[in-house]
């Protein structure tokens, strides 16, 4: 007879916890065990796949040890399902899964049901678990009641928010709300842009949506994801999640890693950064890259001692025809070079045939002669052996072949080739655009003449590239902005970049900070425009001046995309937004701040310093948060001017960071430091509403005068 401690919902989940993780131990020795027995050397495509399919499978189950259960829907039919992180199937072939995948379309409703659509669900259960161990059981019934708080799993949700952060972001998949499950499931086929508001799961919900669609769409795990976000820092911050999560089809970028042998090294200017950042450049560019086509029609070229001059109306009809189309330089230039090739060999063969023809016109007799000869010879009939060319100096088919593949592997006609028609190099024709004003207002007419200024100040840093002999560049920079990788990322589009990649989909974290030509960058990894990208508006501080999303990411994406919002702020407590919304109004906002759904119980509290005692000040605010949160975070949030001067005197394992770089970061408790003198930098009303929004529990504030 079982006891009434072993019939409490805790001790019957930890039974299903019990099953589930030897489950998962016998399917990982199955795998070890089929991965040790697979042949080193076979080459087969369809073992590979298969042995990436078995490897994929390993690493989502070993990455499934938190979480090998989270949740169970009771149906009203009388079904029972338990929701993991991987799905676990039965141990006989025909039974039901002994845990479902979160991703599943059957797991939708764990996320979606309320008391008011219960979807056919009778009771939903939260299971809070460590390892093999249950921690916590929440039920909820699905009675038909009011639905007041709009939370799916309250319990469970505020008692995860309440958590102590470690400074890596964790997983949401047990807690993920109806308004951002809607998010994950949505359609992939067009762009989603997601606006939210500081705190409501913009990051995680985009982190999980990449984990549904790879998990839900085989094409999109083929191709991968593109993971973008803001900083290294951030992307180190957020990087344990999808492989929590089973995924590892993912790469991690940020815009200024994208373009490949090169990096931002330098800052410049906002206004030369807001400049660069416009879409007119790719008109700047396509015109710029146009005069890189050769004028001349005389082409003139050697083979085996003799030269031949292509016709000038030839030449400009190949030169017309390489550059139709949508295509890059090189291309043009390898279309053009064919078709070079193909009159190189019609103009040899013609002239073969023309001096035979002058041939046979002088040995008219010697030839009647030698045919009368022949016919008295009894085997005038006999055959020769011989035929084309041999015989009538007429080329064959295969003459003409052959002939033509001498030619495109002839070293002089290839360097006549370059030298009429060079390759160009991006980094150094871009170097020489932006550094010359001459160029720049042939090239970039939509610029006025101190814009033009602007650039070409930024830029002209002396005649390296001419030094080194480069055609056609002048300047080259020291190096690149963030601004000039994406310019360059377009040009080497533009004149052919053999290395470029595509991804299946792109998810764009703080969004509202991308360039429209930061954008395009993303369209050209991802040009089916299968992109799901997660911002804040009002948290814009970027020199591109976006006030709204359409402005922001309008040009790159046209009509489109979508717009979704995220309205409920799970991170960061009421306290602390009942701050906000006077910030938002200073920065000319027209969004609400999002509908903070707990309380920290502690009042942000500002102390005063002057500039002799800040310092002080400081250090002191920051030892006490600490003494507070002692087994979670603190951070610092300060204009970039102080930075260096607070690192030196608040311990090394608090991060202090402009209001820039604490984008999409979290800790326990925050202080900001001169909150004036965020406001009043550029865009520093959105920049100060950043930084008030980084806690999970406590705000201090230190105001300086």
């Amino acid at each position: 007879m079982p006891t009434s401690q072993e019939t409490t919902p805790l001790a019957e989940e930890q039974r299903v916890l019990d099953a589930a993780w030897h489950r998962r131990a016998d399917l990982l020795a199955e795998l070890d065990s089929e991965l040790e027995a697979a042949p080193a050397t076979d080459s087969r495509t369809t073992e590979h796949a298969r042995l990436a399919r078995l490897n994929t499978r390993r690493g989502e189950l070993r990455s499934a040890a938190d979480g090998v259960i989270f949740g169970r829907i009771d149906g009203d039919d009388g079904s029972v399902r338990h929701l993991g992180r991987v799905g676990l199937p039965g141990v006989a072939q025909d039974s039901d899964p002994l845990v479902v995948d979160w991703r599943a379309p059957v797991a939708r409703a764990f996320y979606t049901a309320t008391p008011l659509d219960p979807q056919g669900v009778r009771r939903r259960r939260h299971v809070r678990t460590r390892g093999p161990e249950v921690l916590g059981v929440d039920d909820e019934p699905m009675d038909g009641g009011l639905d007041d708080s709009g939370l799916v799993g309250e319990g469970a949700l505020l008692a995860a928010l309440d958590e102590r952060r470690t400074g890596r972001m964790g997983t949401a998949v047990a807690t993920l709300q109806r308004e951002q499950d809607d998010v994950v499931r949505a359609d992939a086929s067009t762009a989603l842009v997601v606006q939210g508001g500081p705190g409501t799961g913009k990051t995680v919900v985009a982190l999980h949506r990449v984990a549904y669609l790879l998990f839900t769409h085989q094409h999109l795990a083929e191709r991968g994801v593109l993971v973008l976000g803001p900083s290294t820092r951030f992307l180190d911050y957020i990087g344990q999640v999808l492989p929590a999560l089973g995924e590892t089809a993912a790469v991690a970028a940020t815009c200024d890693t994208l373009v490949s042998d090169t990096g931002a090294e330098r800052d410049e200017t906002r206004t030369a950064a807001e400049i660069k950042g416009r879409a007119s450049w790719l008109a700047a560019l396509r015109r710029y890259v146009e005069t890189m086509v050769p004028t001349t029609d005389r082409l003139a070229l050697v083979l085996d001692g003799e030269e031949y001059v292509l016709p000038p109306d030839q030449v400009a009809a190949a030169r017309r025809g390489a550059r139709s189309g949508s295509m890059s330089l090189d291309q043009a230039r390898a279309r053009f070079v064919d078709r070079v090739h193909d009159l190189l060999t019609d103009a040899v063969a013609d002239r073969q045939a023309e001096l035979l023809a002058r041939a046979e016109e002088g040995f008219e007799d010697v030839l009647g002669r030698l045919d009368a000869s022949l016919a008295r010879r009894d085997d005038r009939a006999a055959p020769s052996g011989v035929s084309g060319s041999d015989v009538d100096g007429v080329l064959s088919e295969a003459d003409l072949d052959a002939l033509r593949a001498r030619i495109s592997e002839d070293p002089d006609i290839a360097g006549s080739l370059a030298a009429w028609w060079p390759r160009r190099d991006a980094v150094h024709e871009l170097a020489a655009l932006l550094a010359d004003p001459v160029l720049l207002r042939a090239h970039a007419p939509e610029l006025t003449d101190d814009e033009i200024a602007a650039v070409a100040a930024a830029d002209a840093v002396g005649p390296a590239a001419s030094a080194a002999g480069v055609p056609g560049s002048a300047h080259e920079p020291r190096s690149w902005s963030s601004a000039d990788l994406a310019l360059l990322d377009a040009l080497r589009e533009l004149l052919g970049d053999p290395d470029a990649r595509t991804f299946g989909h792109a998810v764009v974290d703080e969004a509202q900070e991308l360039s429209p030509m930061q954008w395009h960058m993303v369209v050209r990894r991802c040009p089916s425009r299968s992109i799901t990208a997660v911002g804040d508006i009002d948290q814009a501080e970027s020199a591109s001046l976006h006030t709204d999303w359409a402005h922001a990411v309008g040009d790159a994406l046209g009509e489109r995309w979508r717009r979704t919002d995220l309205t409920i702020c799970y991170r960061t407590p009421r306290e602390v937004m009942a701050l906000t919304a006077e910030v938002l109004r200073a920065a000319g906002s027209r969004n609400d701040p999002p509908r903070a759904v707990r309380s920290s119980g502690v009042e942000p509290w500002v102390r005063h310093a002057t500039e002799n005692d800040l310092a002080a000040v400081a250090r002191d605010a920051v030892v006490g948060l600490q003494e507070r949160y002692g087994d979670g975070t603190v951070g610092v949030v300060a204009p970039a001017g102080r930075l260096a001067a607070l690192r030196q005197v608040l311990p090394d394992d608090v991060p202090v960071l402009s209001p820039t770089d604490a984008k999409g970061l979290e800790w326990d408790a925050s202080l900001v430091v001169d909150p004036d003198g965020i406001a009043s930098g550029p865009r520093g009303w959105n920049a100060l509403y950043v930084a008030l929004t980084r806690c999970t529990q406590e705000l201090g504030q230190v105001v300086v005068g």
